[in-house]
């Protein structure tokens, strides 16, 4: 081949690539309107980056992204309030059949007990944890760290993030009325981050410098570990329409799982999950 003809083969291949780079936004190239989504705050870091990409592509089109919890994803999608509402949690029977919901596993997330970086303890047994959140156990000195009390954080009822950690640490386990209740995985970072005494649980993905995230039964969170197996407190992370999506919101979940939403979910910390499985 002379070199002609390979200068024109790598134009070719660097044009194919741009194409092929540039092909999942092309869905979007005539439509217009507006897509609001809402519910699991774990999700939040996903749609943006998905509705930046689109909106920036496309100013014709119009992507709001709300948190409120798995309970508010259900809910408002089921109404007829958002076109997705996200949930980090399987639906409910009850709430398919009530509300007509098809549901889309997008990724795969872990859910991690975290502590303040002041604190030393790095490890918890999950009977350890289930004392500390049922409130027989309420001083730090009791499980290997500085005595002071455990200032002991957790989320509202019908959070996705709430229910995987009582599944999969707590089981049957009761509260006690003493646990401090936050909103979302941001607000449990914040918490956390500002109280040297405190405990709390995020998913994975939101572990970053400001909180610490701990071993459980030997089990160290990370995303490699929950994806190998080794780390267990797992869950999926679906998006939910009612009924089958049609126009704008089947085009962004067929986006979400592209090769664009695949990037997306991994910068976000999470999993990416196969259409269909």
């Amino acid at each position: 081949m002379n070199v002609k003809r390979l200068l024109a083969a790598l134009v070719l291949l660097v044009l194919c690539a741009g194409a092929a780079v540039a092909a999942p936004l092309d869905v979007f190239k005539d439509m217009k309107g507006t897509l609001d989504i809402a519910g699991g705050t774990a999700h939040i870091p996903v749609m943006n980056k998905a509705a930046q990409s689109i909106m920036t592509f496309n100013g014709d089109i119009r992507i709001t992204v709300a948190g409120g919890g798995s309970g508010v994803g259900v809910k408002q999608a089921g109404e007829g309030l958002v076109g997705i509402g996200n949930t980090g949690r399987p639906l409910k029977e009850s709430e398919i059949k009530e509300y007509g919901l098809e549901t889309f596993p997008f990724a795969i997330d872990g859910v991690a007990v975290v502590v303040n970086p002041k604190n030393t303890v790095r490890a918890l047994t999950a009977k350890q944890i289930a004392g500390i959140y049922a409130g027989t156990v309420k001083d730090w000195g009791e499980v290997g760290g500085e005595p002071g009390a455990i200032n002991v954080y957790g989320r509202e009822d019908g959070s996705g993030t709430r229910e995987t950690f009582t599944e999969k640490i707590l089981g049957k386990t009761e509260l006690a009325p003493s646990v401090n209740v936050v909103s979302s995985n941001g607000a449990m970072k914040t918490a956390v981050a500002q109280d040297a005494r405190a405990i709390g649980y995020v998913g994975i993905g939101h572990i970053e410098e400001s909180i610490a995230g701990i071993v459980i039964d030997g089990m160290i969170p990370s995303q490699e570990n929950a994806a190998n197996g080794s780390y267990t407190v797992v869950r999926n992370l679906f998006m939910n329409t009612k009924g089958t999506p049609t126009g704008l919101t089947a085009a962004f979940i067929d986006y979400i799982y592209s090769a664009d939403g695949a990037r997306f979910i991994t910068e976000s910390g999470y999993i990416p999950v196969p259409r269909g499985q």
